[in-house]
């Protein structure tokens, strides 16, 4: 009985060793058997004994003494390696993060070493499982159960005053060289009540955060934004870029104020300043959505941003984004 097809039975072992003691060639064994005369001529000459020659019981026991056996898995036991993985799952960093994070961190510990594959599995896959379960509440889905990415909603908003287009956006923002060229949007608390303006620098995916006090009217956003940005280096203060929303319809007043251009994106595109889409996506796991986001103070807002600029990214080849500015900002 064999376990899988692929394997050779114990049935097929002994026509095996019929044949080749009638003589039949390699060739025509496979074709009884309807296998390749390659396994068939593996078979022989790994399974032979030195002095019996060829025997199906034997050989059968020979081959299943080789095949390999379950393995303890990294992530099973108590390590070194584990301790960091759950450490930094409980800091909200993701497996892919992880992953890459430790080559960095142990660029000569060979031990200090697990796939992104093997990260999830350990949280999610039943019997493979290494690390606590109530880990799987702190990804950043908080899904106990892997599930396929489905497409974005598009937004269709649409901002109908004067405005200047993406499409005018100086080349240096597009290339993301240069520092100080910013994606802006905001993020909408229950029933549209309460919001959180959200800035994200391009070139090193830094994150400010904006508090908004009682709402989010055009007014409200125009002079929270003109705070938070005055308050930024004049490098880091070229241009921002937002979507059509009505918050921002008093742009006017906010370039005047801070002598920084505003761009708009086309209409439904949210992958114009992808950036700010991504990093709105990491802010619920903060502020989930259809939660009062008014109860947040600007002190809180500060301790999430700090923890987001903390965090590898794989677009920086795994530098924090708090690294990459300070980088950026250095004089050469």
């Amino acid at each position: 009985m064999s376990i899988d097809s692929r394997f050779l039975s114990l049935i097929e072992r002994e026509k095996i060793h019929d044949l080749a003691k009638s003589g039949e060639s390699m060739r025509t064994i496979g074709e009884r058997l309807r296998r390749s005369p390659s396994t068939i001529s593996r078979e022989l000459a790994r399974n032979a004994t030195n002095t019996l020659g060829y025997l199906p019981y034997t050989a059968h026991r020979m081959a299943a003494s080789r095949r390999p056996r379950p393995r303890v898995r990294k992530l099973e036991g108590e390590s070194g390696l584990r301790a960091y993985v759950q450490t930094k799952l409980q800091q909200k960093w993701s497996p892919e993060q992880i992953s890459h994070r430790l080559v960095k961190d142990f660029p000569d510990d060979r031990q200090m070493r697990v796939c992104t594959e093997t990260i999830y599995q350990s949280i999610y896959v039943q019997g493979r499982g290494g690390l606590k379960r109530e880990i799987a509440a702190l990804m950043r889905r908080g899904r106990v159960v892997r599930k396929p990415r489905r497409d974005p909603a598009r937004r269709t908003k649409r901002f109908v005053d004067e405005m200047v287009s993406i499409a005018d956006r100086p080349p240096e923002a597009d290339d993301r060289a240069i520092p100080g060229h910013w994606e802006g949007d905001l993020i909408i608390g229950t029933k549209s009540r309460s919001a959180i303006a959200t800035l994200v620098e391009r070139s090193s995916r830094f994150v400010t955060l904006v508090h908004l006090d009682a709402d989010h009217t055009a007014e409200t956003v125009r002079d929270g934004l003109v705070k938070t940005v005055s308050e930024l280096p004049q490098a880091l203060r070229r241009s921002l870029t937002w979507d059509q929303g009505a918050e921002m319809s008093g742009h006017v007043a906010f370039r005047t104020a801070t002598n920084m251009d505003v761009y708009f994106c086309d209409p439904g595109s949210p992958w114009q300043r992808g950036s700010n889409e991504n990093t709105n996506g990491l802010l619920r796991q903060y502020f989930p959505k259809g939660t009062d986001l008014s109860r947040h103070a600007p002190e809180e807002l500060e301790d999430v941003a700090a923890e987001l600029n903390a965090r590898p990214r794989k677009t920086l080849n795994w530098d924090t984004p708090a690294e990459r500015l300070h980088a950026l900002l250095e004089p050469q």
